[in-house]
């Protein structure tokens, strides 16, 4: 008997066997295709994408000079408002970029009252701000009414239905601290996260829908996971066709 042959030492990179080349030359053309599929489809992406503006920023765009300038009619000073609020509605703002948008959009706010109704909206939302600090559950109806309150009366102002969503930032975004119109450095600076913030990415693959699904949401969530698994179905279905074609018994 020859106990210098170790018949329990395998290694995929070097296989000794024919059986064992076959399946090391299967597993690398099987994932050969995952990666290509996975990272090919990626760099796809990448390559023929193109950055889009939402509608928002191409109006602010528009508005930002008369707004700069300080010559913007009300019914602009509004839409920049409103504009500025529409970013601050989206789920994740950075905090100084936050601080940023929530001053342009108090301080046009602000010039869009007269006088008596900037001082009974300061008021109000200093009130609303001391609440807020105070309370220990955002389940406070107390809280919850005056959060309301101030929602309604500034969204019939900036001409907000109750059902828009952005309505429901309003109490959280007025800031009674930033009520000057903002400097020529602040407009860059809310000009760069608006940018930040409304531009995406497109193409033909994320415009195209499929079965209901824009193409690269089906691909990637999909069909990736289907190719997984016919992938893995297929190894199995060809080692056992190279098990066959080798002769090997894996009964013994």
């Amino acid at each position: 008997m020859n106990t210098d042959k170790d018949d329990y030492h395998l290694s995929f990179f070097r296989p000794t066997t024919p059986q064992a080349k076959a399946n090391r030359n299967l597993a690398l053309v099987l994932i050969s295709i995952w990666a290509v599929a996975v990272f090919g489809f990626q760099i796809l992406l990448r390559v023929v994408e193109k950055p889009v503006p939402e509608p928002v920023l191409t109006e602010f765009e528009q508005l930002l000079p008369s707004v700069s300038q300080g010559i913007a009619t009300e019914t602009e000073l509004r839409s920049y408002t409103l504009n500025c609020l529409t970013v601050l509605s989206k789920v994740f703002v950075a905090p100084t970029e936050k601080e940023v948008l929530q001053n342009a959009f108090s301080a046009s706010f602000f010039q869009l009252l007269n006088e008596e109704q900037k001082t009974d909206y300061l008021s109000k939302i200093s009130s609303f701000q001391v609440l807020q600090a105070e309370i220990k559950d955002i389940r406070d109806q107390n809280y919850i009414a005056e959060r309301d309150k101030l929602n309604q009366e500034a969204a019939q102002i900036l001409g907000l239905s109750s059902t828009d969503v952005r309505s429901l930032m309003i109490a959280f975004s007025l800031k009674p601290e930033f009520t000057n119109p903002a400097s020529a450095e602040d407009f860059e600076v809310i000009h760069n996260a608006m940018k930040k913030y409304t531009t995406h990415n497109q193409s033909f693959l994320t415009d195209w829908n499929f079965i209901g699904f824009p193409f690269h949401y089906f691909y990637t969530a999909v069909f990736l996971l289907v190719l997984f698994v016919f992938l893995c179905w297929l190894y199995c279905v060809r080692t056992d066709a190279n098990h066959k074609l080798l002769s090997v018994n894996e009964n013994m």
